[in-house]
């Protein structure tokens, strides 16, 4: 509440004060002032608002290309060559490829956990393509961009895709599937929690919403490396599941309130796990929540690879199932599932355009989808024989110095191994998988 007003010289509107009250001598208007501290214009007519666009419609969903894959009149398509678009339809066929194989896997048993990207391949691969390769990612100059991509398929945090866009190769994220001794997090970290440092991916968390003031901070310190601060961008990806938690309000007040180059990408397919949108905000969805922190928003149609490519490019200048542990059809009828992948399939959407300009046919198609399960396969099996790391990696890389009480763990544990290992067939099996058999923790 203001008890008083303070107004600064302006002029457009000249004010004198009598008695404590404010007297225009402006002709009438609507105008009465400014509001101090808030740039605002004061106006003496009492209106209530609660929409973003000024005419109470919804925000519009930007989209270069139909489901048909035909482009959309008055659109911008990008200037992309044949091979260009191949490279992106390849990469976004191979994550559903990846997807089977690996969700058949976790089935069997043969992995401990897998969380698929259905529905999002052109949302994830768009949004790669339209990023430089050494840019900041998490998943999970002056404006901070949100974007809200619709009408995915199935659920959220996948970003597989981009690591693989970046030269992220399938026995990488085999070996972390398996959490076999080629990990780079040396098994430690749950399934699809990827992290690269050459690809600048940062370690993915399961709590929701962590990454979101992380990638501000990131942002803000690349802002301070003269080396990067024009020259790359903070990324962070995240579902609108995330969008509930005080995690997601830190995080964009850190951004916006300390300038700096960030982009924050949110997937809103319908549903976080089981509760849908209906149960997690009122209003017009989250892209609605961008001007009230003072960012530049948009919100684009996520089946569209080129109109998520061209947002997140513009976006630079200015600065499935959920999971194999949840099973979307027990809150989902599997005739809505199955209907959205048929009417409106990212994939089949690009495929439509590329056939329409003659860079695609049915025989790339099977030569590609052929080729796809071939490869995963083979990076599948070679994983699944690769031994696990060594039990001295369960102590590694966490503190510069070890600790006393991580000495003392592993004392205990060097003790059950002399104990135990040679007499108890359970662990017999389990040190068999380790890539030196335990043996030079219990020596």
């Amino acid at each position: 509440m203001l008890h008083s007003l303070l107004f600064r010289h302006s002029s457009l509107l000249t004010r004198a004060c009598s008695n404590g009250r404010t007297l225009s001598t402006s002709p009438a208007s609507t105008s009465v002032g400014c509001v101090p501290t808030t740039h605002s214009s004061a106006v003496s007519k009492l209106a209530f608002f609660n929409s973003v666009t000024g005419d109470g419609s919804k925000i519009p969903n930007y989209r270069v290309l139909d489901t048909l894959g035909v482009p959309v009149e008055g659109a911008e398509v990008p200037k992309i060559s044949k091979q260009f678009a191949r490279q992106l339809y390849e990469n976004m066929q191979l994550l559903p490829t990846l997807d089977d194989i690996l969700c058949s896997g976790q089935r069997q048993g043969r992995i401990p956990f897998y969380a698929t990207s259905y529905g999002e391949e052109a949302t994830v691969i768009g949004s790669a393509a339209a990023l430089a390769d050494d840019d900041e990612v998490l998943c999970r100059t002056k404006f901070c961009v949100i974007y809200v991509f619709a009408n995915s398929a199935t659920a959220q945090y996948r970003e597989t895709g981009v690591l693989l866009w970046r030269g992220f190769t399938l026995d990488g994220i085999m070996a972390q599937a398996f959490g076999n001794h080629e990990d780079s997090s040396k098994g430690r970290q749950i399934g699809v929690h990827y992290s690269s440092k050459q690809h600048h991916f940062h370690t993915i968390s399961s709590p929701l919403a962590t990454q979101i003031p992380q990638v501000a901070g990131v942002g803000f310190a690349l802002k301070r490396d003269p080396a990067r601060r024009s020259k790359n961008v903070a990324c962070v990806f995240f579902g609108e599941g995330a969008a509930s938690e005080g995690d997601f309000h830190a995080g964009m007040l850190l951004a916006s309130t300390l300038p700096s180059p960030t982009l924050l990408l949110a997937r809103n397919n319908g549903f976080a796990i089981s509760t849908p949108n209906s149960q997690q905000f009122h209003g017009d969805g989250i892209s609605a929540r961008g001007p009230g922190y003072g960012m530049d928003t948009v919100r684009v149609d996520g089946n569209d690879v080129l109109a998520v490519m061209n947002a997140v490019k513009e976006a630079r200048k200015r600065v499935s199932h959920h999971s194999t542990s949840d099973d979307s059809y027990v809150y989902r009828e599997r005739q809505e599932v199955e209907d959205r992948k048929k009417n409106d399939n990212p994939i089949t959407r690009f495929r439509l355009f590329m056939e329409s300009r003659g860079w695609w046919n049915e025989t790339d198609e099977e030569e590609l989808a052929s080729r796809l399960r071939r490869d995963v396969i083979k990076a599948f099996k070679r994983a699944e024989t690769i031994k696990k790391p060594r039990l001295e990696d369960m102590f590694t890389d966490v503190y510069a110095e070890e600790p006393w009480n991580i000495k003392e763990q592993q004392e205990e544990l060097v003790a059950l191994l002399k104990k135990y290992e040679k007499v108890w067939e359970p662990w017999q099996n389990e040190l068999g998988d380790l890539k030196d058999g335990g043996k030079k923790l219990s020596d």
